[in-house]
């Protein structure tokens, strides 16, 4: 090369012709491509432009600049001097066209590292890794075959390995290690250490395995991060025993544990419900020369609170401060996160007052855990007053704090206020997520304000926030909650086309509704549509289809689908049983609902107040006034409360067979539980007094009902 270069023919100006005095032109400034009678390709002229300072001596060359060429010019470039070399290298990698061979890439990589331009390096090896059809094979052995030609060292066969790791190209890192392991090029133990810890972040534990073995087997001395990256792997894993086994191994090469092994350890202990064990292993640290430090007891802590044994926990936290150690804002956060999830509020404004009596500064966790409680508590007041204080903080607000606020406005019905804090969301540059609109939506579909909820879902869509299952959910169930049974299946099919799969819960909400609108049909429709599906029927979908037939009196086809239950093992609950009571009092036979009653409390299953005021309601229909009342004093005894239901239901029955006395009776002893009447209880008793000419009754209660702010009907 050297030769070549020596006896090339030098560039020389070509001498200028006089200025023309007419038109004057500047002095031409000589670059290597303005000269026609010269190459492109010839390694001395470039380098002669090079060393001359020709502003861009490859301004205009071809794209397809031969590789010998580039090569022979970094060759003599890293010769003659590192700067050269390296503006040499900062030209070429100017020319994203010029399609470089793995080779010269190579080579201005090794350029790079040989002048500690490590970033630059990087950046030729990420345009190297992201070309198509360049095997790692290939770039491996392009690397090694300009290594010693460029003077570099084995940093560069590292960095293609932490290149990789960083660009989350993880399966390409160790098809790297293993063609350098094969060519037996060694690799750095912090090499692999990037990788190993790359394969465990995502959870890539058994490769992470393979690799280690690989990388013991390469006579690779370990450390400590070796040591704690792959006691991570284990414990991700869940092999806890093979965790043991392995430091005990480690000990034996002279490995030993440290905080961040114990830690993880601790950690993963407690996030497996190990809590006995983590506190072994916290224990056992002063034994092995180590202290606990704030960040073990806290992986304990949260242990303990998230398995709910909160005194516990407390009595750590008196342990962890007798050894000399200060609690954390992360500390705090572990009880505020676990009271809040209760709902105690008292206890959970204790920690948080705690803390800022420590002078510890709350942080996004613990403001989201307040703002979280009072809002799922419709306390909104309290809630924005933390908001206030985030703000205050210099905290910005993000999607899951805007979300907790809406939830809460919408939990009081305060469904303007919910819209309001959404335009202050997008106003302060937070888009609501779809999580935020199904949250409005829940709350415009319980508060029957369907077209709102139309127009926000058109909204969403609109805005690219793609609906979700919850989102169709919740608009199936408002809509067939207030009849619209129509729009409801529109929403079914546009779920579907989405390719949002239904479950149980949907068809439960659709088949509901059609049983509320009398539509067998399209009902049993869905029952084959969700059983085609795969989804089969659970006991809220027999209850329904019960339910239903029994309010038709249809008593036969309910135990039809009541057979059918019991086959496949679903056991009825009290819901079940009030349907079938219900069907049989329909049909006018109060004594068979009875007879139901007994074979319910034989199966365990206790009545509630709708399964005796169904009851009661049946034998009143019959005029059977005595077994109507006895249910009453039944339900005294087995500590059922009645309601003002059950009263009127009975106060009805004596009214209309003529008995006063008793109905008065009966409203007496109601008032007496504490129970109080409504324009129903006296609407019946002032028309039976009427009916029985008793009209100083009448009055009387009439008089009693205006001073309670009921309307009465005037009919008398």
């Amino acid at each position: 090369m050297a030769s070549r270069l020596r006896n090339a023919t030098r560039y020389s100006p070509r001498p200028r012709s006089s200025p023309s005095r007419l038109n004057p032109s500047p002095p031409k400034i000589p670059t290597l491509f303005q000269n026609p009678n010269l190459s492109s390709e010839n390694p001395d002229e470039i380098l002669s432009d090079l060393e001359r300072g020709i502003p861009n001596p490859l301004l205009h060359s071809p794209s397809n600049l031969p590789p010998s060429v580039v090569l022979d010019v970094l060759s003599e470039c890293s010769r003659r001097s590192p700067a050269l070399g390296q503006r040499f290298v900062g030209l070429l990698a100017q020319r994203s066209d010029l399609k470089l061979s793995s080779e010269s890439l190579s080579a201005m990589i090794h350029i790079c590292i040989r002048n500690q331009r490590t970033s630059d390096a990087q950046s030729l090896i990420l345009r190297m890794v992201r070309r198509r059809g360049t095997s790692r094979s290939d770039i491996v052995g392009a690397l090694l075959s300009t290594y010693g030609r460029f003077g570099s060292n084995p940093s560069v066969f590292d960095l293609l390995i932490r290149t990789y790791v960083q660009a989350r190209k993880l399966r390409e890192a160790s098809e790297a290690f293993r063609v350098l392991k094969a060519r037996r090029q060694s690799v750095s133990v912090n090499a692999c250490n990037s990788l190993l810890a790359g394969l465990v972040r995502v959870g890539w534990v058994d490769m992470a395995l393979e690799i280690y073995k690989e990388v013991v087997g390469m006579g690779t001395e370990l450390n400590v991060y070796t040591l704690n990256i792959m006691v991570n792997a284990l414990c991700k894993d869940g092999r806890f025993e093979d965790a043991a086994l392995f430091l005990s191994e480690m000990e034996k090469k002279g490995l030993f544990a440290d905080i961040v092994t114990y830690n993880t350890l601790v950690d993963a202990c407690c996030r497996n419900g190990h809590l006995e064990e983590a506190l072994e292993l916290l224990n056992s640290m002063v034994g092995k020369g180590l202290k606990p430090d704030v960040r073990t007891y806290n992986a304990v802590l949260n242990g303990f609170c998230k398995n709910g044994k909160y005194k516990r926990a407390q009595e750590l936290l008196g342990e962890m401060m007798a050894g000399g150690l200060v609690p954390n804002a992360s500390t705090s956060n572990i009880f505020l996160g676990r009271l809040c999830k209760e709902g105690n509020v008292k206890e959970a404004a204790r920690i948080y007052n705690e803390m800022l009596h420590r002078g510890l500064a709350p942080d996004m966790v613990s403001f989201s855990s307040m703002i979280g409680l009072f809002a799922k508590k419709g306390y909104m007041n309290r809630a924005l007053e933390y908001f206030k204080e985030m703000k205050a903080a210099g905290l910005v607000p993000d999607n899951v704090i805007y979300t907790m606020l809406i939830g809460g406005f919408c939990k009081i019905s305060l469904i303007s206020e919910a819209l309001k804090m959404r335009d202050e969301m997008v106003d302060h540059g937070c888009m609501p997520d779809v999580v935020t609109y199904n949250t409005i939506l829940n709350g415009m579909c319980k508060e029957q304000r369907l077209p709102e909820a139309d127009e926000l879902f058109s909204e969403m869509t609109e805005r690219g926030v793609a609906p979700d299952f919850c989102t169709f959910t919740t608009l199936i169930h408002g809509s067939c909650k207030n009849g619209c049974i129509e729009k409801a299946l529109n929403l079914f099919d546009m779920m579907l086309e989405k390719n949002l799969k239904p479950d149980i819960v949907t068809y439960n909400t659709l088949i509901d509704g059609l049983c509320k609108e009398g539509d067998m049909e399209k009902a049993n429709e869905l029952w084959d549509d969700m059983c085609n599906r795969g989804i089969l029927p659970n006991l809220i979908t027999y209850s329904i289809l019960i339910d239903y037939h029994c309010s038709k009196g249809q008593v036969g086809k309910a135990f039809g689908y009541w057979d059918e239950m019991m086959e496949k093992k679903i056991l009825p609950n009290i819901v079940t049983y009030n349907s079938i009571i219900k069907g049989y009092c329909r049909l006018g036979d109060a004594s068979k609902a009875e007879e139901f009653l007994q074979k319910m409390i034989q199966e365990r299953v206790f009545p509630d107040r709708i399964t005796y005021n169904t009851l009661i309601h049946g034998f009143v229909k019959e005029e059977r006034m005595q077994e109507a009342f006895a249910l009453l004093n039944k339900m005294d005894d087995k500590g059922v409360l009645p309601d003002v239901i059950t009263y009127n239901v009975i106060i009805t029955g004596f009214c209309e067979q003529g008995k006063m006395q008793e109905a008065d009776w009966v409203f007496k002893r109601m008032a007496n539980r504490g129970i109080q009447p409504d324009r129903s209880t006296y609407t019946t008793l002032v028309n039976g007094f009427v009916a029985a000419d008793n009209l100083k009754d009448a009055f009387r209660l009439h008089d009693e009902m205006l001073q309670r702010g009921f309307v009465p009907d005037d009919k008398f």
